[in-house]
């Protein structure tokens, strides 16, 4: 049976589960001048095969040379797009570095109890605004984070979906990333090392 390592693609870098602990250990692309506004692991495709041999080299300093036997269980930010999707499920699938991927996004791995919620979250390029139920994004809206008015995201998030007039709707304010001070009041807020421990136990099965 193959074994999950679960992994998280942030802002800035990609976290890695340890192995022997519930401890993630960061994977920094050497030379990477990351660009505004865009997702550093874009630079991976001027250096693909240099990048995908630092990664391969990076996970067999953690789990051992025989690395066919893992599924990566990969965690993204929520307004990835499907082709960026499509790269990053390329590039770790062709490093050598595992055996297969699954992808979810961030929102889907705030509540494994709730049946329906609302997520917020904030990118280095976008804040997104779900409703998820029975673990699937319903309604999707996303504002340009130049731009965007925190009293409208707050309205929003109130009306995102019919449900919401009948149930009482459970917010989750996604902080992995320490920059969601102005939601606070929108609900519960998901803290890096709470939601650090919510992706350390996912199992590739239930993405």
């Amino acid at each position: 049976m193959p074994k999950t390592v679960p992994m998280i693609i942030t802002n800035t870098n990609i976290l890695v589960k340890d192995k022997d602990s519930e401890q993630f250990k960061t994977f920094n692309m050497p030379s990477v001048d990351p660009m505004p506004n865009i997702p550093f692991y874009h630079c991976f495709a001027e250096k693909i095969a240099e990048s995908q041999y630092y990664f391969k080299e990076f996970m067999k300093n953690l789990y051992g040379k025989k690395l066919s036997k893992y599924i990566f269980a990969i965690i993204v930010p929520d307004d990835t797009s499907k082709l960026e999707s499509i790269f990053i499920n390329e590039f770790f699938v062709n490093s050598g570095a595992c055996k297969a991927v699954a992808q979810m996004p961030m929102s889907l791995a705030l509540s494994k109890e709730d049946k329906q919620y609302v997520s917020v979250s904030k990118s280095l390029r976008s804040v997104t605004l779900e409703y998820i139920r029975n673990h699937e994004i319903i309604v999707k809206k996303q504002y340009d984070l130049n731009s965007c008015d925190v009293n409208r995201i707050i309205s929003d998030a109130k009306v995102l979906h019919i449900d919401m007039e009948y149930d009482d709707v459970p917010v989750y304010v996604n902080n992995f990333n320490m920059n969601m001070d102005e939601y606070f009041e929108m609900g519960e807020i998901i803290s890096p090392k709470a939601f650090m421990q919510k992706i350390a136990a996912v199992d590739v099965e239930k993405l």
